[in-house]
């Protein structure tokens, strides 16, 4: 029976395997630092390969780089042994939702979640924390503290006194901000589906760096757009040169190729621009140049107005129309020459046909999206004045990313820098209002609030804890809306019962298994009958049956329910036939296991000190290869 190895991936193991498929030769053994022999890359031979004239040294090249780079690259790849835990008392409809709300640093929450979400996500949005020059909360194990660099960039001497002014000007806060977003970037991207897209909040102090570094992590051809956002409506008069009322969202594909962008809902002042000057059965209509610049000789042709008046195509242009299209559209009066007859001829573009939206544009202003005060403000009010967020985004700044991001009404949406759980709050905003099913995985750390905000006076120790009960507010309000409606005058298009404004709670924790579990070679003699368990004594069945959704990558959303069968607790994941079955008592018999076959699972894990005796564990393999073959045996 194999053993599930309960770590998050090593994604190093994963990029040597496709370099060997690629290059055989560039994949060769080395020893590591425990002496043990390891497949390793020949970088000098993968270079050599990926040139077309000898490489002798190292070559100047185009690329970002920091001080810190390669240990943040290394720290993406490197396999932690963490999992998450199920907090059911602050989940709201734990059993029936399909939304996530994990709590912890997201570097880990990425990493666990890349087996199981690989290629799933539709949209990526992010407001991560702008770097002005203070150490961050998220300090990563390779960065440098502040002491250490200021000691050797000679700004500090060895009394620690400063040698220099504004330090927080220097190049060190933006090595440390890059280094905190890189490898989230990295874990990111595997996330997303072939048409996903990300969108970043960011102001002027990043926002050059993070273009090159998104460049790099998702391809300087998959992007889209640095979208500038009016955030503020009123300018600062006490500004000491320029009033900052702007803020960015850099956008990237992860394929260019296979994104499509949302189109915007017309608006009255769009259609504005449409009229019916000639009474037009059809209705309302605007028209539009038929010339291009692209020059082709069929389309070079004199036309006749309505007044006699004869009309050339522009200098170093032609018609965009062959001479048959464009008769076949004057015979249907699609062809415009002006009131009197006699001007160039236009094209008729009529609004009753016009079926897409309107084309996006970089500008996101206030008046259509909201600004920081509005953000605020939705905050204060679900949460009664007792907000602490440095200019929340508004729900309706989110609502555009996900129409621009053209999400379906079925699709995954990931904000792994929290916050305020605005994210949250839209998605389940636009399901209520088009019916849909998407569902939003919240990721945010437990960061303490300060004990003098009214947020922590009033409960709230984190942010974390801020974050939820914004998401359970929010989602009450908009069903009693809804509910509100189905009861008045309004026509109600969806019902508010399949309205998903539910979440359940995942902590990021250490590994549910024993030290033993990953070192059993490191037990000496004298401890073997301590570590005869190998799972922690403070961890229950379901932290283990979310630690295995994790290793088998199946998602942790779905539907769970708990039997007792022959005296045994049993999980059982989704709909028969059950993605997973679960058991983790002791004393499991054959007859159990017998019975459990008969559903015919996906998989099926058993503990391994499980059963009654070494026969059963032994026969449990046989037993389902004739009972349910399909059935993939594990064991923790």
């Amino acid at each position: 029976m194999n053993k599930l190895k309960m770590h998050s991936p090593n994604l190093t193991d994963g990029n040597i395997d496709r370099i060997r498929e690629l290059f055989p030769a560039c994949v060769t053994e080395a020893h590591d630092e425990h002496g043990t022999l390891k497949l390793a890359v020949d970088f000098d031979q993968l270079k050599q390969e990926l040139s077309d004239s000898i490489v002798e040294g190292p070559q100047e090249r185009y690329h970002l780089n920091w001080p810190g780079k390669r240990e943040a690259l290394l720290t993406a790849n490197a396999p932690i042994a963490k999992t998450l835990r199920p907090c059911r008392e602050e989940s709201v409809d734990f059993d029936t939702t399909k939304n996530l709300f994990i709590e912890g640093d997201n570097l880990d929450a990425l990493k666990l979640l890349q087996e199981t979400y690989l290629g799933k996500v539709k949209m990526i949005y992010i407001d991560p924390p702008y770097n002005t020059g203070n150490d961050f909360i998220y300090e990563d194990d390779f960065a440098e503290n502040t002491d250490e660099f200021l000691l050797r960039s000679n700004q500090k001497d060895e009394e620690g006194n400063r040698l220099t002014a504004n330090t927080e000007s220097n190049g060190r806060f933006h090595s440390d901000w890059l280094s905190m977003i890189y490898p989230r970037l990295k874990l990111a991207r595997n996330l997303l589906r072939d048409d996903g897209v990300i969108f970043i909040s960011i102001d002027d102090g990043e926002v050059a760096q993070l273009r090159k570094m998104c460049d790099e992590v998702f391809g300087e051809g998959n992007f889209l757009a640095q979208l500038v956002w009016e955030r503020a409506f009123s300018p600062k008069n006490d500004a000491k040169y320029i009033s900052n009322s702007h803020d960015y969202v850099v956008m990237f594909a992860k394929s260019i190729l296979d994104f499509s962008i949302g189109r915007l809902e017309r608006t009255e002042e769009a259609n504005s621009r449409y009229a019916n000057p000639d009474n037009d059965p059809r209705g309302l209509w605007s028209s539009s140049d038929i010339s291009v610049k692209t020059y082709a000789a069929a389309n070079d042709f004199s036309i006749n107005t309505p007044s006699g008046k004869i009309i050339e195509p522009p200098a170093g242009r032609c018609w965009r129309l062959s001479k048959k299209a464009f008769l076949e559209r004057l015979e249907d009066n699609r062809i415009w020459f002006g009131p009197n007859g006699d001007n160039v001829p236009r094209i008729k573009r009529f609004l009753s046909e016009i079926r897409e939206g309107m084309t996006p544009t970089s500008l996101l202003f206030y008046k259509d999206v909201g600004h920081s005060q509005e953000g605020s403000q939705e905050v204060k009010k679900l949460l009664e004045d007792q907000g602490v967020f440095d200019g929340p985004k508004p729900v309706r700044l989110l609502r555009r990313l996900l129409s621009l991001a053209n999400t379906d009404r079925d699709t995954i949406i990931l904000d792994f820098f929290a916050g305020s759980a605005t994210t949250a709050h839209a998605v389940m905003q636009l399901n209520a209002d088009d019916g849909g099913n998407r569902k939003f995985i919240m990721v945010q750390l437990p960061e303490p609030c300060n004990e003098q905000s009214e947020a922590f006076k009033a409960g709230y120790k984190t942010i974390a804890e801020i974050s939820k009960e914004r998401i359970r507010r929010a989602g009450k309000k908009i069903k009693d809306e809804k509910e509100q409606t189905a009861t008045g005058q309004g026509v109600l298009q969806y019902a508010p019962t399949h309205l998903d404004t539910g979440f359940r709670v995942l902590k990021v924790d250490s590994s549910n298994m024993a030290e033993v579990y990953y070192t059993p070679d490191a037990v000496k003699q004298e401890e073997l009958f301590n570590a005869v368990d190998n799972i922690k004594p403070d961890r229950t069945p379901e932290d283990l049956l979310f630690q295995i959704l994790l290793d088998l990558s199946v998602d942790l959303s779905l539907p769970i329910h708990k039997e007792l069968i022959q005296g045994k607790s049993l999980f059982f994941v989704n709909q028969p036939p059950y993605d997973l079955i679960a058991c983790f008592d002791t004393g499991v018999s054959e007859e159990l296991v017998k019975e459990l076959a008969q559903h015919k699972p996906l998989r099926v894990v058993f503990r391994d000190t499980g059963f009654t005796t070494d026969t059963v564990k032994i026969n449990v393999d046989q037993i389902f290869k004739q009972l349910s073959p399909g059935t993939e045996v594990k064991s923790i």
